[in-house]
């Protein structure tokens, strides 16, 4: 099982997960009580109920580089081009726009 926490600006928003059955994210309930508080996505609606994909969230897959900044990725961390979750948290600690992904466990993506 993979595991990331997803922050959009400094906020924790959520949770993305993979496990042997796909891909589920789910809103953090202390997030979802802020006044104000933002959806990640236009496609990940605010809810209390989790998301749940056999592949990568497009909004998600979309944060990965590409083209020869993937290609030093793949080099660097060693990570398999197919291997999504972990390019997106090996790649996405500080992406451009206001959404990060941390690695709970830092061993997951290597």
């Amino acid at each position: 099982m993979k595991a990331a926490d997803v922050f959009l600006k400094k906020s924790l928003a959520g949770t993305l997960v993979e496990d042997e059955e796909g891909f589920t994210f789910q809103y953090d309930n202390q997030y979802l009580e802020q006044k104000g508080a933002k959806p990640v996505s236009l496609t990940l609606p605010l809810t209390e109920k989790p998301y749940h994909s056999n592949i990568l969230f497009p909004f998600f897959d979309g944060l990965i580089p590409e083209g020869w900044l993937l290609d030093i990725a793949e080099r660097s961390w060693k990570i398999n081009q197919r291997d999504r979750m972990s390019l997106l948290m090996a790649c996405c600690k500080d992406c451009i726009g206001a959404v990060s992904i941390i690695p709970k466990n830092m061993e997951d993506i290597i």
